[in-house]
């Protein structure tokens, strides 16, 4: 895993920095596991605009991802790491012994050739999905799911990892990617390891078009808008806008909106710090 920091032989490549891209071993995904990918621009079956900011981008396949895991105790070899233009994790296709090839999420320090697994009967190496109450505590793990058959669901994206703290009968304890101590049954799949990609994090995009080659328009401060378009519009000359607030009048800064009365409140062990 590496990053570089390219010349400024233009003006958007001045303090560009790109992901070196060491870990992808081939550019050409499997066909049979690619899915069109619609795109809505933000707007809904009538046309209208209901989520602003979308638009544009590169057009895109879908790459169909295993995160059932559910072909338990037979072994896939990796085949390839590759690039997802649809996540910010790399992506890794095993192959099983009858010939079914499936994309799962490729954790940091996963081989070409290595065989993983999935079911009890796994051994907690990295690549391998295993129910909570096999997996030996302190392990750090990723792809983690929130009800049995789910599907992983928690800690998906480049560089994101939990840790297993502990188990008391059914429940084991997890320490969550945002700080927060939950419960989660020992039934359900967790894969052994972090997510790949970490350097994500230090890509610097260098200009404005490659945000719309993602597919995101350009957002309006809501302090530029008028007091009918946003509680922070308005004002005489450059007003700071008062209270941060959403457009529907929610704070934003330390404000808790979680329900008091959410059922699964009383999973949390200790909450995320702010």
């Amino acid at each position: 895993m590496s990053v570089r920091k390219l010349k400024p032989i233009t003006p958007g490549q001045r303090g560009r920095v790109v992901n070196g891209y060491d870990a992808i071993t081939t550019d050409k995904p499997e066909k049979s596991l690619l899915a069109p990918k619609k795109r809505s621009g933000g707007r809904n079956n009538a046309g209208k605009m209901t989520m602003r900011y979308k638009g544009g981008g590169h057009k895109k396949r879908y790459r169909v991802i295993d995160f059932k895991r559910n072909r338990f105790n037979d072994v896939a070899e990796v085949k390839s790491i590759e690039y997802d233009p649809n996540r910010s994790a790399f992506i890794a296709l095993t192959e099983f012994k009858d010939g079914e090839k499936r994309y799962i999420i490729a954790q940091n320090g996963i081989q070409v050739g290595q065989k993983v697994q999935s079911g009890e009967a796994a051994s907690p190496e990295i690549g391998n999905a295993l129910p909570l109450s096999a997996i030996p505590l302190g392990t750090i793990i990723s792809c983690i799911e929130l009800h049995p058959g789910q599907g992983a669901v928690i800690a998906r994206s480049a560089g994101s990892f939990a840790q297993l703290m502990a188990r008391d009968g059914k429940f084991a304890t997890i320490k969550m990617p945002s700080g927060e101590t939950r419960l989660i049954l020992t039934a359900c799949l967790a894969t052994i390891g972090a997510v790949s990609n970490s350097d994500h994090q230090l890509l610097v995009s260098g200009k404005a078009g490659r945000t719309r080659w993602l597919g995101r328009r350009p957002r309006t401060r809501p302090v530029a808008m008028n007091p009918v378009d946003h509680p922070m519009g308005g004002g005489e000359g450059r007003a700071s806008g008062g209270h941060p607030r959403s457009r529907n009048g929610i704070p934003a800064k330390g404000f808790r909106t979680r329900s008091k009365n959410k059922a699964s409140n009383k999973y949390i062990v200790e909450r995320r710090k702010k």
